[in-house]
């Protein structure tokens, strides 16, 4: 489990980002982290992933400072989907396999090319395993980030607008593959994301930042004409569609 308490950060003395933020990231739940370009949404994820250090506040994993757990372990509990993934001339099945370093003594072990297979296989992309990776579609080369994550078999895996420049297929998918996982192995799973309704979709748990504050946090109750006219300055009805909640802009 991670857990922000009241975190705080800022780039330039004088003008916080995040004023006081706190947030829950627990097993079995997908939360979408939502709000404005701008609002504090990539900086809490560094924040949630040590990447940034809270000038005030506290990030804890499984109860612990994570400013103080070692580098290796926090590679063994945290996996990180960035923003920006660099394509670099590797195979698709050695991008991959790279997820597998926190656990690695030395050379890969047997088990550790078995998880590998099997993920790749989970997501559709054994048949890919030899193509070079900076030779994929957006939507297969992001597949495979998630691939390198999940064979890091952590507690809790984080998402920095895992869905950009995607078209909507692809955004789907990605999303899918997630909630399976998140249900599957009852993962604790965070994402910044853009499209409110693509987050009513998959996840159950929401965050909404303004001005580096916490405007809602809860389940899709939250997500309501009000928050998103307060958060997104946009007039909108909520509907039901199949059970599930919908944001129409007017």
């Amino acid at each position: 489990m991670l857990e922000a308490k009241e975190v705080a950060y800022s780039y330039v003395k004088g003008r916080p980002i995040l004023k006081s933020v706190s947030a829950l990231v627990e097993p079995g739940s997908f939360l979408a982290i939502l709000g404005v370009n701008g609002c504090g949404k990539s900086t809490l994820m560094a924040c949630l992933d040590d990447a940034l250090r809270p000038d005030s506040g506290i990030v804890l994993l499984d109860g612990a400072a994570l400013s103080q757990v070692p580098r290796g372990h926090r590679a063994k509990k945290i996996a990180l989907v960035a923003q920006h993934s660099h394509a670099n001339r590797l195979t698709v099945y050695d991008a991959v396999l790279l997820g597998r370093k926190p656990h690695m003594q030395g050379a890969p072990s047997e088990e550790d090319h078995a998880v590998v297979s099997k993920v790749l296989s989970d997501l559709g992309l054994s048949d890919f395993a030899l193509r070079y990776i900076d030779e994929l579609s957006g939507g297969e080369y992001q597949k495979v980030v998630l691939a390198r994550a999940f064979v890091q078999q952590t507690d809790v895996l984080l998402l920095d607008e895992p869905t950009n420049n995607l078209d909507p297929a692809n955004q789907q998918e990605v999303m899918r593959v997630v909630r399976e996982e998140v249900d599957a192995r009852n993962l604790a799973a965070a994402a910044v994301l853009h499209d409110v309704n693509l987050a009513l979709r998959w996840c159950d748990r929401f965050l909404m930042l303004k001005d580096g504050l916490v405007e809602a946090l809860g389940g899709s109750e939250v997500i309501t004409e009000s928050s998103m006219l307060s958060v997104y300055n946009m007039e909108s009805d909520i509907i039901e569609y199949n059970g599930r909640r919908i944001v129409v802009p007017r």
